[in-house]
């Protein structure tokens, strides 16, 4: 009899505990995705970076509205970073907080731009970065980024 109610308490266990429920994301590892789509821009190659990105994601820069990341990538960024002969990133801070399936993340970061005439331009950024866990990685639904010239 007490197998049977052991065995009957363990069932309930089961049926009451969603599968999902059992193991929450890694909240910490959406900044991995981050850091991936960082190195990539710093590298000027864009290989493979639509990965990070839900197909419906959409990305905001300083004020606009870029569309999805296909979008941006090929009427935005992949032209500038042609036009860059590199692109450093320095002091960068990231902080990542999940709520369920989602992780927030907010980024700073000081960066420099070398472009191929051999002008310099020099920013301070902050990023707020939206992701979703797919159950097998983490993807950016929402990416809203903006630069300012270094205060002097």
């Amino acid at each position: 009899m007490e197998v049977i109610r052991q065995a009957a308490i363990g069932l309930a266990l089961v049926i009451a505990v969603p599968a999902h429920a059992a193991s929450t994301p890694d909240y910490q590892a959406a900044a991995t995705t981050l850091a991936q789509y960082k190195q990539a821009v710093e590298n000027r190659d864009l290989s493979g970076v639509e990965t990070l990105f839900a197909p419906d994601a959409q990305i905001f820069e300083s004020g606009g509205i870029e569309g999805n990341f296909a979008h941006y990538r090929d009427h935005h960024l992949a032209p500038e970073l042609k036009a860059f002969k590199s692109f450093a990133f320095r002091d960068y801070k990231v902080s990542v907080r999940g709520e369920g399936e989602v992780a927030i993340a907010t980024e700073t970061y000081n960066y420099t731009i070398a472009l191929t005439n051999g002008e310099t331009i020099e920013r301070a950024g902050v990023a707020t970065s939206v992701l979703k866990w797919t159950g097998r990685k983490w993807q950016i639904i929402s990416l809203h980024s903006s630069s300012r010239k270094p205060k002097a």
